[in-house]
């Protein structure tokens, strides 16, 4: 059953309970399974008036909100492809993704209309903008008396997400019907999902995490979803020790939050059925104190956009620190030598492969970049570098494209960071390699202090040389007041290696 299927058959089956409740600063909302159906055929009867039909592009660039999960969910119902955007991308960003999707309709916050309406009129593909005011809501009048039966093509694309470009322009990743049902079975059943749990959701709800993984799991599996319009660190932690829910998902910097917040108090969260961490590399200091601080175990998991997620240390079970744990049910992964893609033994470092029902189509009219993308017997080439243990379980050690090769020797970023970690006065950091001209590259440590404290290149470049191997450690440092991160709380090493490498040539 086709995860649209299971939706209107849990709105049908559960009726008054509550599907989604909305917290805002000034208000709460709230919604039951039986009027989220009907809103949603509303807002599909609303796109079916303004043209749209199997296969358009609706581009959602709206802030967390009702309205943007009703559009979501009804351009999948009608066929079309609902493309979600940053809500924070400038006219500037935003021109490239509605340009190169040729998107049909626009909807957007109407705060944002007197800044976009002169590039919006330069698309000739777009044919509605729509600025929705999120105080009074969209008037979803139309009656959805003649909209056409679901869908019955499971291969039709139905969410489109731009993935984060760190070589060239973003690509847009097709997700199908089916991808989609793939990935949210196998998490129904790795997790153990129950109609009885109640999420608290904090996550942006334009990427893979906040939206296919969380706010798509819990509806599939008739539960009920809390949805926080912005996250706040006390208020969260008051949430989850008030309300009791039973399913809270995050990324590391929001966990780092929790436990800033917490203090030395120890707090007991053992109650949670399941808390999950991802989207980024989860520190083991912060492994660690969770669960010294709350009393739980937080399961690391591995997933990216064009797949959802791909493995997942178990729910009941060995939940092992700096590891992302075992394939999900019906998914295969592999690591390999990415030069001539052969197996490589247990405990080797290579490329990590996937394959499974819910790897992506492909890159939205990039059919080069796609066939690049795959290996002939159709394993998805991820770019991520990691090794298989013994037992099964899978270790990550940075992106291919992040290693360093450093006078022939290879340098793995996240072993140089775990360092970092441990100086006293280090609050986070990012190691990237810059060309040398006489070793090829050079290890670049990133860092940014903690409040109050002050380090020296000198200082960090001896702490890096007494835990490390001479040609890992950094030779150079630069201090930073804050990393740049994207949404999901992922440190942007492009930006980084864009600044500091370009004004390292400048002055060489």
């Amino acid at each position: 059953m086709l995860f649209l299927d299971q939706l209107f058959s849990n709105c049908r089956h559960y009726g008054d309970k509550l599907a989604i409740e909305f917290v805002q600063t000034d208000r709460t909302s709230s919604i039951s399974y039986r009027d989220l159906e009907q809103q949603v055929s509303k807002a599909a009867a609303y796109l079916q008036r303004l043209g749209v039909s199997e296969g358009d592009r609706v581009a959602l660039q709206l802030p967390k909100s009702l309205e943007f999960i009703y559009l979501h969910l009804a351009a999948m119902r009608l066929g079309a492809i609902s493309l979600p955007l940053n809500p924070a991308f400038p006219a500037s960003e935003l021109e490239y993704f509605l340009s190169d999707s040729e998107a049909k309709v626009f909807f957007a916050d109407a705060r944002t209309e007197e800044g976009l309406e002169p590039m919006l009129s330069t698309l000739g593909a777009l044919q509605h903008a729509i600025f929705i005011d999120l105080n009074k809501g969209l008037d979803l009048v139309a009656e959805p008396s003649k909209l056409p039966p679901l869908l019955t093509n499971p291969e039709l694309t139905a969410l489109m997400i731009y993935t984060s470009g760190t070589t060239g322009r973003p690509k847009g990743a097709e997700l199908s019907h089916a991808n989609l049902t793939a990935n949210l079975s196998a998490l129904h059943e790795a997790w153990q999902w129950q109609e009885d749990d109640v999420l608290l959701h904090v996550l942006p709800i334009f990427h893979t995490h906040g939206l296919m993984v969380a706010l798509h799991g819990a509806l599939h599996a008739g539960a009920s979803t809390t949805l926080v319009e912005k996250f706040g660190a006390k208020e969260t932690l008051e949430l989850l020790l008030s309300r009791r829910f039973s399913v809270f998902m995050a990324v590391p910097t929001i966990h780092g939050r929790l436990l800033e917040e917490a203090g030395k108090k120890p707090y007991d969260l053992s109650f949670m059925r399941l808390m999950t961490s991802g989207s980024a590399g989860l520190p083991e200091d912060v492994f660690a104190h969770f669960k010294t601080t709350f009393n739980y175990t937080l399961l690391e998991r591995y997933g990216m956009t064009e797949t959802g997620m791909n493995l997942s240390n178990p729910y009941s079970g060995e939940r092992r620190q700096g590891s992302v744990g075992l394939p999900l049910p019906g998914v295969e992964a592999r690591v390999v030598d990415p030069s001539n893609e052969t197996l490589l033994a247990d405990g080797e470092i290579g490329e990590v492969q996937i394959r499974g029902p819910h790897v992506f189509k492909g890159y939205w009219r990039q059919a080069q970049k796609t066939a690049e993308s795959f290996t002939p017997d159709g394993w998805l080439r991820t770019g991520d570098l990691g090794l298989k243990e013994k037992d099964g379980y899978y270790r990550l050690k940075g992106r291919s494209k992040d290693l360093i090769i450093s006078g022939g020797f290879n340098v793995y970023p996240p072993e140089v960071e775990l360092v970092l970690a441990e100086h006293p006065d280090i609050a986070a950091s990012a190691v990237i390699g810059c060309p040398d001209k006489d070793w090829g590259e050079q290890v670049v440590a990133v860092v940014q202090a903690k409040p109050g404290s002050s380090l020296s290149e000198e200082e960090v470049i001896a702490f890096c040389r007494e835990h490390l191997a001479n040609y890992k450690a950094p030779k150079l440092v630069k201090v930073v007041s804050d990393l740049p991160r994207n949404a999901m709380g992922k440190v942007q090493k492009n930006l980084l290696r864009s600044e500091f490498c370009q004004k390292k040539t400048e002055t060489a």
